[in-house]
């Protein structure tokens, strides 16, 4: 699981100076959303096809990627860059399905092991042929204890060069989400001589990459600009976009830069922006599936501890107030806390199980204000002191605090907010001293694979993220049952026996999903408009509308 970065903004191409900001669905301007109903928000994987060429697309982040070596520095910024640049072993698609990429072939002799054949036709940009002992030497890098997907090989006993071709990797217990790591960063591919030529300067200003992508990164001015430009030699398929440039800003510089169109694009992080951005002239906005979700995470701090204190918070929420006050009607309400982007398999299972959720309605009406009030007089230790309510003064998450306060005073319990600096806000996810003192975080969320199993594991007993001490053995069984099992169809029944505990329990109260924005000229289009963008080569998509 991830959480939404902590961004430090930067000025846009030295002529904008920004300030401190934290990046995930914070603020809601309702700004040109007006109209929107959340209750119909369509989410759509992909953008038209493009037909034509285009010689130089200006692309925004949200910040400066740290580095470009995700091994050590992972985070949106540097990913969206990189995913044109370096391959896979696999590939997130659109729709949040999986395929194989840099791999021709898998097969499974047993439930513990996986062998991998790989493609003969790939070339890295200096020209030289992928082969098994770079994509063995590049697992090898994930793997070590110190870099960031190091926990997707826990299960792993043993990476081997059985062949040519081929990497046979042997597991301590199946592992149903391996190959799905591999389509993030765990399964990214390296020309081993490349790596070891820049040593500790891999990923920094000045270097050039070690992949394999449609595009080879060609410039990198620290403070300015990040400059891709297609490759020619490359072994797939050319892009219809020459050269993508690279520049970030936040907030209203971001607004500013796409509504004036000095910039062509963008994934936004931040809901705000979007609002701001909706109905501007010369642009489109898309809307595709992700897997974050809003959320609120009772901590240890006891005041949320009883399940039926829980459930009746979940069932007075005012979901659809929040979603229209708090974001400009951007977000949907959600019964999971886990957006339907997760849905990468067995999907129409898993939508059907969603809506069979009753524990957190949209808006609750009388019947479940009654119940509510009934759940807390009955529960074995409501608190008597305020339910401490933390969160950030971005006006997203201090939206929903106030609905929140407002929810639990109504089912006659007290409630206050706590709010802290944004640049502070990010220590509640990690540090359990710095949320000692509150009850609840606003919370917003995403898992980098597409399979629910990767968010329910945060409720197992031992999960250092079930931070209320949630413990049941029949959801624990559900969920190790389910990372073990390879077949799909399986696995989601597993999920989704574990998700209806989960929710049952109110583990998480879960407040609504949230999409993935693309802004886009109204001239280009191609690119997917799912959370993909992170994890697949998005900008060879990308192309003008006419031919």
């Amino acid at each position: 699981m991830k959480l939404s970065t902590c961004l430090a903004a930067v000025g846009l191409a030295g002529a904008m100076t920004l300030t401190a900001a934290c990046s995930g669905a914070d603020t809601g301007s309702a700004e040109g959303t007006a109209n929107v109903d959340v209750s119909k928000l369509k989410l759509t994987p992909t953008t038209a096809a493009a037909k034509g060429a285009v010689d130089s697309v200006n692309w925004l982040l949200e910040d400066e990627p740290e580095s470009l070596d995700l091994d050590t520095q992972g985070g949106s910024a540097g990913r969206t860059v990189l995913s044109n640049v370096c391959e896979r072993l696999y590939q997130l698609q659109p729709d949040m399905s999986v395929s194989p990429s840099l791999v021709a072939r898998e097969t499974r002799p047993d439930a513990r092991t996986l062998v991998l054949t790989l493609r003969d036709d790939v070339t890295f940009h200096d020209g030289s042929a992928m082969t098994a002992d770079d994509v063995l030497s590049s697992l090898r890098r994930h793997a070590e204890p110190e870099m960031e997907q190091s926990d997707e090989f826990a299960n792993v006993s043993r990476m081997t060069k059985t062949g040519d071709r081929e990497i046979t990797v042997a597991f301590k217990q199946p592992d149903a989400l391996f190959t799905k790591a591999l389509a993030g960063d765990a399964g990214l591919v390296y020309n081993r001589e490349q790596v070891e030529k820049a040593g500790d300067d891999f990923g920094t200003p000045g270097q050039g990459d070690a992949c394999s992508g449609p595009y080879e990164l060609t410039g990198w001015k620290s403070g300015d600009s990040i400059t891709l430009t297609r490759s020619d030699d490359y072994w797939g398929e050319q892009p219809l976009t020459k050269r993508v440039v690279f520049r970030w800003a936040a907030d209203s510089a971001m607004v500013n830069a796409l509504s004036t169109g000095a910039a062509d694009g963008a994934y936004l992080d931040t809901v705000s922006s979007a609002a701001a951005l909706r109905g501007k002239s010369g642009l489109d906005q898309h809307y595709g599936p992700s897997t974050a979700a809003l959320a609120l995470i009772p901590t240890e701090r006891g005041g949320l501890a009883d399940p039926d204190v829980r459930k009746a918070l979940s069932l007075a929420l005012d979901r659809e107030g929040i979603a229209k006050s708090g974001y400009g009607g951007l977000v949907q309400p959600w019964a999971t806390a886990v957006g339907s982007g997760a849905w990468g398999y067995e999907k129409a299972a898993f939508e059907a199980a969603q809506k069979q959720l009753t524990g957190a309605p949209t808006k609750p009406d009388a019947e479940d204000l009654a119940a509510a009030k009934d759940l807390v007089k009955n529960a074995k230790s409501a608190p008597d002191t305020p339910i401490v309510i933390g969160t950030d003064s971005t006006q997203g998450r201090l939206v929903i605090a106030n609905a929140v306060r407002a929810a639990l005073t109504q089912i006659g319990l007290k409630a206050q907010i706590k709010t802290v600096p944004s640049a502070t806000y990010g220590e509640f996810y990690g540090d359990q001293e710095a949320r000692a003192d509150i009850d609840v975080l606003v919370a917003d969320w995403y898992i980098s694979k597409s399979d629910p199993a990767g968010f329910y594991d945060n409720g197992v007993s031992d999960s250092s993220n079930n931070w209320v001490g949630f413990s049941s053995a029949a959801f624990d069984s559900k969920i190790e049952e389910a990372l073990r099992t390879i077949d799909d169809r399986k696995r989601a029944a597993l999920v989704i026996d574990a998700q209806r505990l989960f929710s049952e329990s109110a583990v998480w109260v879960p407040v609504a999903q949230m999409p993935t924005v693309l802004v886009l000229s109204d001239e280009l289009t191609g690119p997917p408009a799912s959370m993909a963008y992170l994890y697949s080569p998005w900008a060879a998509r990308l192309g003008a509308k006419k031919g």
